[in-house]
């Protein structure tokens, strides 16, 4: 996989357990996260833990696309419970490094179970900004 890939959907929470909603595109705003996302507004499963990697999670479509190939698990974008579905970008290899998503400057923080090691990442927002479905990601070479 690449090192650039593409927004391929969004989706935010209003709360712990509540159903996932999509969005064509959101909000973010720095140190914080998806504007009216759970853990933006405090109530997601682990907003009383303070820690690094909870203003975005991400996920690869062709992590989910392998489960439904390989295991027979089919879920949707949103029923992964991430923000943000990509496709054509190792997630993996983002861990301690900066990448736009459109205009929003992240930090990939660490690997997200339980798809540890299978394209799953959490990160913090740097700067904020706009998020659409369709944008680029473009990661910085080290």
């Amino acid at each position: 996989m690449a090192n650039e890939g593409r927004i391929e959907a969004i989706h935010l929470s209003v709360g712990e357990g509540e159903p996932m909603v999509a969005a064509s595109r959101v909000r973010v705003v720095a140190g914080i996260g998806l504007e009216g996302d759970r853990y933006a507004v405090g109530r997601g499963h682990f907003s009383k833990s303070p820690g690094t990697g909870r203003a975005l999670t991400l996920v690869e479509g062709e992590v989910l696309d392998s489960l439904r190939e390989a295991l027979g698990v089919s879920l949707q974008p949103g029923e992964s419970r991430r923000n943000l579905t990509t496709r054509g970008v190792a997630l993996n290899d983002l861990v301690g490094r900066r990448f736009r998503v459109g205009a929003v400057l992240c930090e990939g923080m660490r690997l997200l179970e339980p798809l540890l090691h299978r394209g799953g990442l959490r990160a913090d927002v740097i700067e904020g900004g706009q998020i659409h479905v369709g944008d680029e990601i473009h990661v910085w070479q080290t």
